[in-house]
């Protein structure tokens, strides 16, 4: 299988691009080290810029976009989360999320929730509507990497700096399991469509998949000489 690329813009951020994200409505969302996040549309062979929004002082780390693709939501190193209405191109909340507090996040689907993973090792999840911080999920680990909401609202997923996966039950803010099978950072995490499943990647070269209800390990997907940083469904 070969790929061939179909379009490309060039100088789309003036600094590296740290993070990206599609939504439902086809614009992609990206979020860069020049502190902007910016969405872009897709038509054959061109790539046009639609929004462009300012505010972050330092380097945006992470994008996440609501299911019905409405909301766009970031961390950057400023220690705040800035929600965006892409329909409108409008800035509708910003969250002062406090020192190391929002290091990477994940919108939940209906768009009332975001995730956010601190370097200090817990989640936090703050209220779309009013910005405030309705729970801290306590890890006890170290620098909380990566953070993912399952698609039917019910698990918050977290990846460690020390290779931990928490698994949390969201409704009733407990503590599921600690997924063992990375020896090193896990810089992604993925619920598949119908939330049975959660793929994990890590420094470690190596992939893994678990079944969410009984929270065990079914495979190892290996391969990879380097770290794995994304990872996704289709």
């Amino acid at each position: 299988m070969s790929f061939v690329a179909s379009a490309t813009l060039e100088n789309a951020h003036e600094a590296g691009i740290w993070s990206a994200a599609w939504s439902s409505s086809g614009q992609l969302v990206t979020g860069s080290c020049d502190e902007h996040v910016c969405t872009f549309t897709v038509d054959g062979s061109q790539i046009e810029r639609k929004h462009d929004f300012e505010g972050h002082e330092l380097g945006v780390t992470s994008v996440s976009v609501s299911a019905d693709g409405v909301l766009a939501a970031s961390s950057a190193l400023d220690s705040h989360i800035r929600i965006m209405d892409l329909e409108h191109g409008e800035e509708v909340r910003v969250i002062n999320a406090g020192p190391i507090e929002a290091w990477t996040l994940a919108l939940s689907a209906d768009g009332k929730l975001i995730a956010s993973g601190s370097q200090s090792g817990a989640v936090n999840l703050w209220s779309v509507a009013n910005g405030g911080c309705e729970h801290t999920l306590p890890t006890g680990g170290k620098f909380t990497m990566s953070v993912a909401v399952s698609p039917d609202g019910r698990h918050v997923a977290c990846g460690a700096a020390e290779g931990a996966v928490h698994l949390f039950d969201l409704e009733k803010q407990k503590l599921l399991a600690v997924l063992d099978g990375h020896s090193a950072t896990v810089r992604t995490l993925a619920f598949s469509a119908d939330g049975t499943l959660l793929l994990t990647g890590s420094d470690d070269y190596r992939a893994n998949l678990y079944e969410v209800r009984s929270t065990s390990q079914v495979a190892t997907l290996e391969g990879h000489t380097s770290w794995v940083l994304g990872g996704a469904f289709a």
